[in-house]
């Protein structure tokens, strides 16, 4: 689906010429498509924006909006401009203050103005900037807008301003040669990088990883593609793969266990960024890989606003019953997580980021639960009504709840030297890698999916967290960081016990 065409229709309607798509979030078999407008709608409106949604989901899909009506004020688009600054462009941004962005909002949008030195205006001369802000401005906010760049006259010595945050750490992707290469759809990749580091949108690259499941499926009109899940030890990833007809049945001869090379494109697809493979064959990565680990700051001497507490589960007496744990198990700590989040963006190349509102994690260590970490995390902005029904959680909840960079630091301490552990752990894991760098926290730990562990292991109707949970006869809060933590961490554990070993 093509978010462009989706909104080119859903603009034909009088209440929502000037709609923009916030995200589209899946339940089930139910797609809501969030829209939001700045002019009145009309129940007509609502009406043809169901019927536009359903047009664009799958077929076995219902398609449903939500349309919230939403006005900037020029404060909010002041402060989107600089965090644009700051993220797309650091070295521009390194020269202004928020006093040098002025807004001038109007009917059909907006006018902003960036007071720049002389010394600093070449920056903006090739109009990348301002062409780049003028587009994000759009994605975000109803309407048009546009800018432009005003010299002024700096004081020398320049005079006290307010400084804007620190710009992101931006670090370059990791790569690795490719070995034992076997054509299949016939690439080549010479290189491959880090499955961990597919942070940014790219096109024509390559990933290679060892296969830890595998599925045939068809299409709705009876076309076979593949579904893979494969991992490098960076990370691991999760792809659909649709064949050709001159190599399927080599495709099919891939199993768990063989070492294969994706090639395509990292893009963004319903407000997320997703891998496109458009070439597979056999390659792995060299004999003896060890991911190459990043700098980061050290490990915190002591924790600052989170301190972990004893924790045990009263099924613990029973793990090395009749079904034992490998003994490689307990040689090994393991800090399994979940995140409560205000909504589901966890790229900056999709927008702004969503933030995190809820820490979740339980400790594995000597193969038991040993220690919890819990707490809520300071938000400066207003819960959404949906987040609240889904989480239970309100505004009033955060307050006085320690700041991210605390949260994170704290979290980071209470990592290190563990496997960290999720129910498809890259979604919660890119959030925590995008607030960890932006303290200077690099995240670069193993990780294990129980996602992938249980489609593995398990022959179930779907892999859901709480269906896993009903599974071994489990019950706990759903959408609650610490609860869904625990009951992951339970599950990892029964996973394991099938397994009989640990994931490579």
């Amino acid at each position: 689906m093509k978010s462009e065409e989706f909104l080119e229709r859903i603009r034909t309607a009088a209440g929502l010429r000037r709609a923009v798509l916030q995200k589209i979030t899946v339940e089930g078999t139910q797609a809501t498509f969030h829209l939001a407008t700045d002019l009145h709608y009309s129940p007509e409106d609502e009406k043809f924006a169901d019927e536009v949604a359903q047009a664009f989901v799958p077929e076995g899909f219902s398609g449903r909006a939500h349309i919230v009506k939403f006005v900037p004020d020029e404060e909010s688009i002041r402060r989107k401009i600089a965090e644009i600054l700051r993220r797309r462009f650091p070295a521009a941004a390194a020269f202004l203050s928020p006093q040098d962005i002025q807004v001038i909002k109007d009917e059909g949008g907006g006018r902003f103005f960036i007071d720049a030195g002389n010394a600093e205006r070449a920056q903006f001369d090739s109009g990348e900037i301002l062409d780049t802000l003028n587009a994000e401005l759009q994605k975000s906010f109803c309407g048009t807008y546009f800018g432009n760049v005003r010299t002024v006259d700096r004081d020398t010595p320049e005079m006290e301003r307010e400084e804007i945050e620190p710009a992101e750490i931006v670090l370059a992707p990791r790569s690795f040669p490719v070995t034992g290469y076997e054509p299949i759809d016939g690439a080549k990749p010479s290189y491959a990088i880090y499955m961990a580091d597919l942070t940014a949108e790219a096109a024509g690259v390559s990933v290679c990883g060892k296969v830890t499941y595998v599925q045939e499926k068809q299409t709705s009109k009876g076309k076979p593609y593949f579904s893979f899940s494969l991992t490098d030890g960076s990370a691991q990833l999760r792809v659909n793969y649709f064949t050709k007809k001159a190599t399927v049945e080599k495709v099919r001869e891939i199993k768990q266990g063989d070492h294969i090379c994706l090639t395509g494109d990292n893009e963004l697809f319903n407000g997320g960024l997703s891998f496109r493979a458009k070439a597979v064959d056999f390659g792995a990565p060299p004999e003896g890989f060890v991911p190459e680990a990043r700098p980061s700051r050290p490990v915190p001497a002591k924790y600052k606003a989170v301190f972990p507490e004893p924790a045990s589960d009263m099924r613990q007496a029973t793990m090395f019953g009749e079904r034992q744990l490998p003994p490689a198990f307990a040689e090994h700590k393991f800090v399994v997580f979940d995140l409560e989040t205000t909504g589901l963006n966890n790229t900056p190349a999709a927008g702004a980021m969503d933030r995190i509102i809820e820490v979740g994690a339980v400790k594995i260590e000597g193969g038991q639960i040993s220690e919890k970490f819990s707490t809520f995390v300071a938000c400066p902005v207003r819960l959404s009504a949906e987040i609240v029904s889904l989480t239970g959680i309100d505004d009033a909840m955060l307050v006085g709840a320690p700041a991210i960079g605390d949260v994170i630091a704290d979290f980071f301490k209470f990592c290190d030297g563990c496997i960290l552990v999720g129910h498809n752990v890259q979604f919660d894991y890119k959030f925590i890698r995008y607030y960890g760098e932006k303290e200077g926290y690099i995240f670069d730990h193993k990780q294990y999916d129980t996602l992938a562990l249980a489609q593995e292991l398990l022959f179930l109707s779907n892999y859901k967290l709480n269906t896993l949970a009903d599974h071994y006869g489990f019950t706990f809060n759903h959408h609650r960081a610490y609860d869904d933590a625990f009951v992951t961490a339970k599950i990892f554990i029964e996973l394991i016990k099938e397994k009989k070993c640990l994931p490579n």
